[in-house]
């Protein structure tokens, strides 16, 4: 495995998406371990995008305007209940001392649910693994996986310390209302708007 692959990785990874953006507003919201759940979840999510981009299901999406649009839009929906829940009461951004209103498993799946539902994570897995294996390996699939594992690997311990980065900021945040309010528009906003993208996106 190349170094240029795992500096990829990583600019990559760093770039804010959804799953970013999950993993630092619970942080904010619950604290350090829970932020390791969303982080966690994030990085589950990835297994359908790494494993359709290995044995090609990726290319039927790409074929597929059916097929994309579908998970595009349950990918929209659920980026707008995210949106929803960030602002109710409750939600994965609610800063309280009480943290057993929202369970782990939850957080996790909430992670889980962001990346499955992004049919352009599999266009990025088709797109971005197969450049740095050579297709004529005879251990090609074992180097695929390889390299979709150690993507997830990295994923995980990057939005670990997002997340602890976040929570970091917590005690502050709790102190000052105004500050979480507005904090909370915020990340509904660039949900909703995410959605929005999301369903303006060409297969």
């Amino acid at each position: 495995m190349s170094l240029e692959y795992i500096l990829t990785s990583i600019v990559v990874i760093l770039l804010p998406g959804t799953g970013v953006l999950y993993t630092v507003a619970v942080g904010l919201g619950k604290g350090f371990q829970p932020s390791i759940a969303a982080a966690f979840g994030c990085t589950l999510g990835i297994v359908p995008a790494a494993l359709a981009s290995i044995i090609g299901v990726a290319a039927i999406f790409h074929s597929s305007t059916l097929a994309f649009q579908l998970l595009k839009y349950l990918g929209v929906v659920y980026l707008f209940y995210v949106s929803w829940s960030i602002l109710r009461s409750g939600g994965a951004l609610e800063v309280n001392d009480e943290r057993k209103e929202r369970t782990l498993p939850h957080t996790v799946l909430d992670g889980i649910l962001l990346n499955v539902l992004n049919p352009k994570l599999s266009l990025f897995f088709l797109a971005f693994l197969p450049q740095f294996v050579s297709p004529n390996s005879a251990q090609a699939t074992s180097a695929l996986l390889l390299h979709a594992l150690v993507f997830m690997l990295l994923t995980f311990l990057i939005f670990v310390a997002y997340g602890a980065t976040a929570s970091l900021a917590r005690d502050y945040v709790i102190t000052r209302p105004k500050v979480m309010a507005w904090l909370k528009r915020g990340f509904a906003a660039t949900f909703g708007a995410l959605g929005v993208k999301l369903a303006f996106a060409e297969s």
